[in-house]
């Protein structure tokens, strides 16, 4: 039994680290404010933003962080 507790520890923290790198640099241009604490930008749309409120009370508004600057990628050369 703790030899299969130890197998699912490992699978979970594997798992954990193989997501995608790119997806860390998502920039999501609408946030949902439900309060003056409670802020999550994640919201690619106004709809997708308004939908998630409703109902639960917010408003939309534009995220007030800019786009994260695109880091120049490195060109390989073919020898």
């Amino acid at each position: 039994m703790r030899t299969l507790a130890g197998l699912a520890v490992v699978i979970a923290a594997l798992s954990f680290g193989a997501g995608d790198a790119n997806a860390q640099g998502k920039y999501w241009p609408w946030c949902a404010r439900y309060d003056s604490w409670t802020i999550v930008c994640g919201f690619a749309t106004y709809q997708q933003c308004m939908a998630t409120v409703s109902g639960v009370g917010g408003y939309c508004q534009r995220n007030v962080m800019p786009p994260p600057a695109a880091s120049p990628r490195k060109q390989r050369r073919d020898r």
